[in-house]
């Protein structure tokens, strides 16, 4: 699924010259990176794509001519190619779409922030590699929950346990796809550490909410964890929940290379539900994550982790089933049904 190191060639699609020179100042002051092209709407990166055949398209979504959202569908349909969506917060929502459509990504438009550069750069760097194609395969292989998953939650039941999920790159369209397969009344409360960007939360809830009869919400302090409800970490705080499933934010922690902290949060699930917790793991990159599922494991709770060939980026969770502490490694396409039979049994 990964490609061989190479020079890695851009194609810059944003109808804003000042954020293109930005961009491309950005990126070439990177070894091994180079901007082939630069296209200022949609109908002009589909043309750029097929001729100059890019290894990555960095790609705005509000533009004249033709907007992101389905200049991305046609490239996909015609030169599947990683795509990174570079948005400005104005436009989260419709950002988040733009990942049904087959973007890989989403991030907001860098700034003279070191951290936003580097993470422009690192985004760049990884994505580029993955095989597009295989990846829609692996997605397309995502089926509806058969009749014998459903009955095993019988309504009104409820078993007092949680799922915790952990996600990185590449977890907005998993977490999308699992969402949209489980049932209204699947009997316990969902949390979900996503790594993003500060402010990018509420868009990515408004968007989930558009695909799963189950209630998403942005987490707030206070919050009491309910049944057939999905809370989403803050991107600007630290979330833990206490052993009588309430919410608690707190600072988001500087040390910490990505937020929000998947660790901490699947760490308080452990000590929280122990038996009765239920963590997985979704394609990302770095560790973050792996240390909560080896502490739910140890507590007794249930483990389950994406495999590669569904996975944008077989990181994180690679990094949890090589250190032993996840009980099952499902493709996509299988996990609701997993989460479905864990649950009712739990």
């Amino acid at each position: 699924m990964i490609k061989p190191e190479k020079i890695i060639r851009v194609l810059l699609v944003d109808d804003s010259r000042m954020v293109r020179d930005m961009i491309r100042a950005i990126l070439e002051s990177e070894p091994g990176i180079v901007v082939v092209g630069e296209a200022s709407n949609g109908a002009e990166a589909i043309t750029k794509v097929v001729s100059l055949k890019p290894d990555i398209v960095t790609m705005d979504i509000e533009m004249p001519v033709m907007g992101g959202l389905e200049a991305i569908e046609k490239i996909i349909a015609v030169h599947p190619v990683p795509i990174l969506v570079v948005t400005a917060l104005t436009g989260v929502r419709t950002a988040f779409a733009a990942v049904s459509k087959g973007a890989l990504d989403v991030i907001e438009k860098p700034d003279i922030d070191p951290d936003n550069v580097r993470n422009l750069v690192q985004k760049i760097r990884i994505l580029s590699r993955v095989n597009v194609s295989t990846h829609l395969l692996a997605m397309r292989g995502q089926t509806g929950i058969s009749a014998a998953s459903r009955a095993a939650i019988p309504n009104g039941c409820s078993t007092g346990g949680v799922v915790a999920i952990a996600a990185s790159t590449g977890g907005p369209q998993a977490i999308n796809a699992i969402l949209s397969q489980l049932p209204a009344n699947f009997p316990v409360p969902i949390v979900i550490a996503q790594h993003m960007a500060e402010g990018f939360t509420k868009g990515m809830v408004d968007w989930l909410n558009t695909g799963t009869p189950l209630n998403v919400r942005e987490a707030e302090d206070g919050d009491h964890l309910a049944a057939g409800c999905v809370y989403i970490n803050p991107a600007e705080h630290s979330m833990v929940i206490t052993g009588q499933g309430m919410v608690v934010l707190g600072a988001g922690d500087a040390r910490q290379i990505y937020h929000p902290s998947c660790n901490t949060l699947l760490s308080s699930i452990a000590s929280a539900y122990r038996t009765t917790a239920i963590g997985l793991i979704l394609s990302g990159m770095g560790d973050d994550g792996v240390s909560g599922m080896e502490a739910i494991r140890k507590a007794g709770g249930a483990t389950m982790a994406q495999d590669a060939t569904s996975s944008v980026i077989f990181g994180m969770n690679r990094l949890a089933v090589e250190r032993g502490c996840i009980d099952r490694v499902l493709p996509l396409a299988e996990i609701p049904g997993g989460l479905i039979q864990l649950a009712g049994a739990r």
